[in-house]
């Protein structure tokens, strides 16, 4: 009997040590995430800021800004009202929607739909804002404020790739412009707590299809996931810090020296996750395509992605999305030779 207890205390520390350690370890890789303080580019540690910068588009996708310039009181407005708005708006729908659906009395995974609750605003070229159902005009006005500072912000963050990658200032908004200027828009998402968490994603495993992406995440609640080396790691929740990743159409245009990265939302058994993520892309019409002086540097690689029009790409994308992106990028080539694409002239 003694053996007997012997045996499963040691189980038991044996399980309890494993948990520890697979513990420690996730915190170490979140520790490891790249956090970037932007108020060090203005003093002489600009230079080793940068690198981290470039560290962090090559080798992670993804990087956590600090002191980005954005008030603090403005985002803890902009969290009070999208939480609010969740209650009063979107919650019941929610509930409805998980009944309809069945999916609290899921038994097995559920790989075609995701537990979020969303609604989407544009901003650029021209903003939906006005015609959303449901928002107060506080809302609109703490959030129309906040996506003009993530559009500064977004423009800020191009030149400073620009000049990493040794493209002139102004490279990458100028390829995003089209005709019309760049496309903004704002998916603003809520992830209630889930009675399956190891059946059914908040979000499915993607890489985003544009340009730069900002997000606006919850501090308490965390969730979103990227996949490095094979392993998915998670994205720390840190108060009032914007998280920033790379699209596909960064991919394209670095010639693959920067790439977007398969991410994901996993579901919590407690907490509602809020997620603000706005995407500055480029205009439905903007011609895309790796930048020459990129391509020159590597001439032993040579060009290895498609030009392509957004929109297109777009289209691709829409039936596309939970797939590896590849397939997406060959199709685009296939294509290539049958479309006529002349960059277009920037009035």
């Amino acid at each position: 009997h003694t053996k007997t207890s012997e045996k499963y205390s040691t189980a038991l520390k044996k399980k309890k040590t494993l948990r520890e350690i697979s513990k420690r370890r996730r915190k170490e890789r979140m520790e490891a995430f790249p956090v970037i303080d932007m108020e060090k580019l203005n003093g002489e540690e600009r230079a080793a800021t940068m690198e981290l910068i470039k560290d962090a588009c090559e080798n992670w996708g993804f990087f956590e800004l600090t002191n980005h310039g954005i008030s603090h009181d403005l985002m803890d407005a902009v969290e009070k009202l999208t939480k609010e708005h969740y209650r009063k708006c979107m919650e019941q729908r929610f509930k409805e929607m998980v009944a309809s659906q069945g999916l609290e009395a899921a038994q097995s995974e559920i790989n075609d739909r995701d537990w979020e609750s969303t609604f989407f605003l544009r901003h650029l070229p021209v903003s939906n804002m006005s015609e959303i159902p449901d928002l107060d005009e506080d809302y609109r006005k703490a959030m129309k404020e906040f996506v003009a500072d993530l559009e500064k912000l977004a423009e800020q963050l191009l030149d400073l790739l620009c000049e990493n990658l040794g493209l002139e200032k102004g490279y990458l908004k100028k390829v995003f412009y089209g005709s019309k200027g760049p496309t903004f828009g704002t998916k603003v998402s809520n992830y209630p707590p889930c009675p399956k968490p190891e059946l059914i994603k908040g979000l499915r495993a993607h890489t985003d299809a544009g340009g730069i992406i900002l997000l606006f995440q919850d501090d308490k609640v965390s969730g979103l996931q990227l996949l490095k080396d094979g392993k998915w790691i998670d994205v720390p929740p840190m108060r009032h810090s914007i998280v920033i990743n790379v699209g596909d159409q960064l991919e394209v245009i670095t010639n693959g020296k920067y790439k977007s990265v398969m991410h994901r939302v996993v579901t919590q058994p407690d907490g509602n996750r809020m997620s603000i993520a706005s995407f500055y892309n480029p205009g439905s019409d903007a011609v895309i395509y790796p930048a020459p002086a990129l391509v020159e540097k590597e001439a032993e690689k040579g060009q290895v992605y498609p030009k392509f029009v957004f929109e297109d790409y777009m289209k691709l994308y829409a039936g596309l999305k939970f797939q590896a992106k590849e397939p997406r990028f060959e199709a685009l080539k296939a294509m290539e030779s049958t479309v006529n694409l002349d960059p277009i002239a920037i009035v």
